[in-house]
């Protein structure tokens, strides 16, 4: 690998990183304004949509200019492909959050729901810490700290059927509380939506590391593992 061609990918490498760091902030602020019912946050999420978007349009620009100009082979592709592949799904990310802040702005009801809030804070927390893990083992080419982050995500998909089972019986005993209801299942499943996203990031680390394509996510490597993991909590 010349010079010239890493100090570009680091280059590439820092603008993934920024972009990392925006969307975990993202998914912080878009839960705290839909559990908060913070109508000024939602709107300063929203106004803020497109600089992801944007760093993710520059990144693809600057990688595909590199593999045009430095025409890398084997290794050196493999590593702007699989950032390339990563920063999309880190785009998707920051979308879900965004649209979380808008079903804050979109439900106007004062009304929440405090055992699901309670959920959601602590799926965000989760998510949070395996995005900031998976942007650590991506600095440092950590194959296996990648294997094990993408094992976290079976219990944000636990998370999410509890959370999901705790909204359903909560209509159950209220059907007005079906505009209320709507958006606590939505979020919820953005929330496991990015759970999914997360483990791609670390398929992408393994894909850099090794040039395989593997599946990693955990629910639909084995998907009767979260029926057994809410079993042992009944118990």
């Amino acid at each position: 690998m010349n010079d010239s061609f890493l100090k570009e990918l680091k280059k590439l490498q820092r603008t993934y990183m920024k972009m990392g760091i925006t969307v975990s902030d993202q998914i912080y602020q878009s839960i705290k304004s839909f559990t908060d019912n913070d109508q000024k946050l939602a709107r300063k999420i929203v106004e803020k949509d497109t600089k992801v978007n944007d760093e993710e349009v520059d990144l693809e620009k600057e990688s595909l200019n590199l593999i045009a100009l430095k025409q890398p082979v084997a290794n050196n592709f493999r590593a702007i492909i699989s950032l390339l592949k990563a920063s999309s799904d880190l785009e998707r990310i920051g979308d879900h959050a965004s649209t979380i802040a808008r079903e804050t702005l979109r439900l106007k009801t004062e009304n929440r729901m405090p055992d699901v809030n309670a959920s959601i804070s602590q799926m965000s927390l989760k998510i949070r810490g395996m995005l900031e893990s998976s942007l650590d083992a991506y600095v440092h080419e950590d194959e296996q700290a990648a294997r094990l982050i993408a094992e976290e995500d079976l219990l944000i998909d636990k998370k999410f059927v509890l959370a999901k089972n705790i909204i359903i019986t909560d209509i159950e005993k209220d059907n007005n509380k079906i505009e209320l209801v709507s958006s606590y299942l939505m979020v919820v499943r953005l929330l496991e939506r990015i759970g999914d996203h997360i483990v791609n990031l670390s398929e992408w680390i393994v894909y850099n590391s090794t040039g395989k394509i593997v599946e990693l996510n955990p629910g639909k490597i084995e998907p009767d593992l979260i029926a057994e993991e809410i079993k042992k909590d009944i118990k």
